[in-house]
């Protein structure tokens, strides 16, 4: 384990540093998600996080590490959006300035959410532009310190924290836990911070389309993907897994599940009604995998990372359509 990028230690630290400054979230069940999974399910409600996603935990390790030197040039980040807020969030309190780096057909809720936390917001077109270049040439320029949205060993270790809040949360001994996965650094960060609990066993989860890190994963190499844009679940496309990441998830996790984007939407609906949660498409492809893919799945408890819930009206209204019409009596068919 040495070889890795990361270690457990590495998250037990980034939890020190997190404490008082994130939300140990709920892990939440519902006896009709129970039913239409036919096992049990536990939902951790990473959309309840700061921020509204889990990201808020990367972006606070990475800049809470910075020197005060360092945090007074500021920081710059790539993002579609939650990696964007959890930066901006943390800079924000930490004192820093910070240039987020954006797709300009990001979600404008999320664009939104970014300006609000007092970020530069830099908009690129990300058919035709990189965001690395562009990253990297203003932070040349301009003295910046690049918070990667994934592959970044202080970031991982922050969203490992989730494992360690599961690892005392949980009161079952064996289950898959699925994670909605894109570069996999919330992947890679709970499959460490678990590593030590066998029974427990992390598999990430995509959308259908952008399933490089099953594919990787199934391989044994790193795969990547046709196209870098158009789905649903901006959250969580993204061209390959990361650098860092894959080793990570190649030793210590499952196989990947992939799921439609319909799904997602049906697990949106449904997280609504039944949990009481907002989520977003690419946050809610775990809880999909948990719903409509047991047959991949092992046990009769099944764990679900949810990992956000920034998401635009228009794509909230269209999942809840997927919802059936209320019965006579009240509730859902």
């Amino acid at each position: 384990m040495s070889a890795l990028a990361v270690t457990a230690d590495d998250i037990a630290a980034a939890a020190v540093r997190l404490n008082g400054h994130v939300r140990r979230t709920p892990v939440l069940r519902s006896d009709a998600i129970d039913a239409i999974a036919g096992r049990r399910v536990l939902v951790k409600a990473e959309c309840l996080q700061i921020t509204g996603s889990f990201k808020a935990r990367g972006g606070w390790s990475a800049i809470s590490s910075l020197s005060p030197e360092a945090r007074a040039k500021g920081v710059i980040a790539y993002s579609s959006g939650n990696h964007a807020q959890g930066v901006a969030r943390a800079a924000r309190d930490l004192g820093a300035p910070a240039v987020i780096v954006m797709p300009a057909d990001a979600p404008a809720a999320k664009i939104a959410g970014t300006r609000a936390l007092g970020a530069e917001v830099v908009h690129y077109d990300r058919a035709t532009e990189s965001r690395e270049d562009i990253g990297a040439a203003l932070a040349a320029e301009r003295g910046l310190t690049l918070v990667k949205p994934y592959d970044d060993p202080l970031v991982i270790a922050g969203q490992g924290t989730v494992g360690l809040d599961l690892a005392e949360q949980l009161e079952v001994d064996r289950a898959d836990v699925l994670v909605c996965c894109g570069g996999g650094g919330l992947t890679s960060g709970i499959a460490l911070a678990l590593e030590r609990l066998d029974g427990l066993r992390v598999r990430p989860v995509e959308p259908e389309g952008f399933d490089d890190v099953t594919r990787s994963l199934a391989d044994g190499v790193i795969r990547s993907n046709e196209r870098i844009s158009g789905g649903l679940c901006d959250a969580i496309i993204t061209p390959q897994p990361g650098e860092l990441t894959f080793p990570i998830m190649h030793a210590l996790c499952g196989p990947g599940v992939v799921v439609t984007e319909d799904e997602a939407l049906r697990a949106m609906a449904l997280a609504f009604a039944h949990l009481k949660i907002v989520l977003e498409p690419g946050g809610a492809v775990s809880l999909a995998a948990a719903l409509f893919h047991g047959d991949a799945l092992e046990g009769d408890t099944v764990v679900t990372v949810v990992s956000g819930g920034n998401v635009d009206p228009a794509t909230f209204a269209r999942a809840l359509e997927t919802l059936p019409p209320p019965d006579p009596v009240g509730g859902t068919r």
